[in-house]
């Protein structure tokens, strides 16, 4: 699979992360920019709208942040687009945006210091934006109760600094996943409290002790498997059911595919941000790992399949820190070249 059709927008900022707000209707169309401006040090998350003729990305509204984004999700509220951001301060901010035009209609947050203690903490949004959590390498797991007007939290659990945490993802309403450093899972269920209820360690290789997962994605029809991307290019796949062997998608031990050929690693950088490609209809069988997109420090975007060679989308000459593929339209996905612009993929 190629892009059939890239469009790029260019900022006069660094783009820090993107996403698709969910859509209003088929014919309204926008996306979330969290925007770094070096030369006055200003934050700010920015709604576009996208128009298709002339193929367009315009800016319609815009948040101050009072300090750079460092984790960004998008969910529906009641009916409403939810944006939830936390911040290089280690505040929590969620964006209420009218349902008729995208802009922003009020905001709830929680100041800097109350969920962690160090900032810069990941966050994921529940669908139904009803519940966030909050995870920070402060080793400190949060719950984020949404309100229209009011926040609720509680701690569900502190490591006292022994583990850090640099990844989260809801798998249902009561369980989600956790990823921190050499490239470690944590399997959390919220009717079992007091930890995890399932731990993975990525040993398979002692050059990897050091890595970090940055990014997580589970999908809804494969609960048990958490896939991951982080250091060295490495993407790989948990299976709760065989806990301590993992699926080496990309990176050291990525493995053979047709013919018994090695793949080759699609990267040699930080993988920052994995999810599943909702636009590939896998014909393979239960036991196969669904295919996948990734983005790096080096500027590839790609898709990943279990024992095929990878497939680049994008090879840039700057990073390709966050993309988002469009839930509604699938073959469509917007991606944040940081230092230049915003482009945005149309695949056949």
């Amino acid at each position: 699979m190629a892009a059939t059709a890239m469009h790029k927008f260019p900022q006069d900022q660094y783009v820090d992360a993107v996403r698709w707000l969910p859509q209003l209707s088929p014919l309204d169309r926008f996306a979330v920019l969290a925007l770094f401006d070096f030369d006055s040090d200003a934050s700010s998350i920015q709604i576009h709208s996208l128009t298709p003729n002339p193929f367009s990305l315009q800016p319609q509204f815009s948040w101050s942040s009072p300090s750079r984004i460092s984790s960004l999700k998008t969910s529906l509220f009641l009916q409403k687009p939810l944006i939830v951001a936390s911040t290089a301060a280690g505040s929590l901010h969620f964006l209420f945006a009218d349902s008729s035009d995208a802009s922003f209609d009020s905001e709830v947050s929680l100041p800097e210091g109350t969920l962690h203690s160090v900032p810069a903490s990941s966050v994921d949004l529940m669908d139904g934006g009803v519940e966030c959590v909050t995870a920070g390498e402060d080793g400190k797991i949060n719950l984020v109760g949404v309100g229209e007007s009011n926040l609720s939290c509680r701690r569900l659990f502190d490591s006292g600094g022994l583990v850090s945490y640099t990844a989260a993802r809801w798998a249902s309403s009561v369980e989600f996943a956790t990823g921190g450093y050499g490239f470690s899972l944590q399997w959390w269920d919220q009717r079992k409290p007091g930890g995890p209820v399932s731990n993975f360690k990525g040993n398979w290789d002692k050059k990897l002790s050091s890595g970090i997962v940055h990014s997580i994605d589970i999908h809804p029809s494969r609960k048990h498997t958490c896939l991951a991307g982080g250091s060295l290019g490495t993407v790989f796949a948990w299976d709760l059911r065989w806990q301590q062997q993992p699926i080496i998608l990309s990176g050291a031990g990525a493995g053979t595919g047709a013919g018994n050929t090695m793949i080759q690693s699609i990267c040699e950088s930080e993988v920052w941000e994995v999810q599943y490609d909702r636009c590939i209809k896998s014909n393979t069988s239960s036991t196969r790992i669904l295919p996948s997109m990734i983005c790096s420090e080096d500027g590839i975007l790609a898709v990943i399949e279990q024992g095929e060679e990878p497939v680049e989308l994008l090879a840039e000459a700057c990073a390709i820190n966050s993309f988002d593929i469009d839930r509604h339209n699938p073959s469509d996905v917007i991606c944040s070249l940081e230092w230049e612009a915003v482009a945005i993929l149309t695949r056949q």
